[in-house]
């Protein structure tokens, strides 16, 4: 009995019109994810990048794909070499990039290939405010976020900085997909509580794909 509740609390979760939340549906890949994802790293480190004010960000970042996102003192952008290393960023890893459009596919986003994915690795304290994806041109496109490692407590709130937020924990190996009435729904997260995971040890790692064009 015990399993069939936690089977259906397991089940995917409407956050809006739109957004969907899938509870451990990365879990089959996530340990060939979280190899992926340390190729990746190896390729592109990781670095902390700072806000236009000048603010460091809390969480490290690295990308692969044909874009990376990057923001300093010359805003919010896009990128399609790595500043970095002034080389190409690398591919998206083909277990990454089909699990992302498996994931689209199951919140109704048919036909998704990501263009990029964009790494945050999160330390205890770590948070990210909130904020609108708004900086790709492909709004039609959704974004398709999934957990590794440390939980997060993940706000996702309305089309306007005060509206009506909710509070959703994620797990690891847990999807959420976001799009059309949703696509530029507010949403952050909360700081990252002290803890260790058997694959990621202290830290909590978020792959978020999208299209930029």
């Amino acid at each position: 009995m015990m399993s069939d509740l936690f089977d259906r609390l397991r089940q995917p979760v409407a956050l809006a019109d739109g957004a969907l939340f899938l509870p451990g549906a990365a879990l089959p890949a996530a340990d060939r994810l979280w190899a992926a994802v340390q190729d990746v790293m190896r390729s592109a480190p990781l670095r902390r990048l700072s806000t236009p004010g000048g603010r460091a960000l809390s969480a490290e970042m690295s990308n692969c794909g044909i874009w990376g996102w990057h923001s300093d003192r010359q805003g919010y952008r896009y990128v399609s070499a790595d500043p970095m290393t002034g080389g190409p960023w690398p591919s998206i890893p083909e277990v990454m990039r089909a699990l992302a459009a498996d994931m689209a596919c199951r919140a109704g986003y048919e036909n998704f290939e990501p263009q990029l994915c964009l790494i945050n690795r999160y330390v205890p304290g770590a948070r990210m405010g909130l904020h609108q994806d708004r900086d790709e041109q492909a709004m039609a496109a959704p974004i398709v976020s999934v957990s590794l490692g440390l939980p997060a407590r993940f706000l996702f709130g309305g089309l306007t900085r005060d509206a009506p937020r909710q509070t959703v924990v994620l797990q690891h190996g847990d999807v959420v997909v976001w799009g059309g009435p949703s696509r530029l729904a507010f949403h952050g997260v909360s700081p990252i509580r002290p803890g260790h995971h058997a694959l990621t040890g202290g830290y909590r790692y978020n792959l978020t794909f999208r299209r930029v064009t």
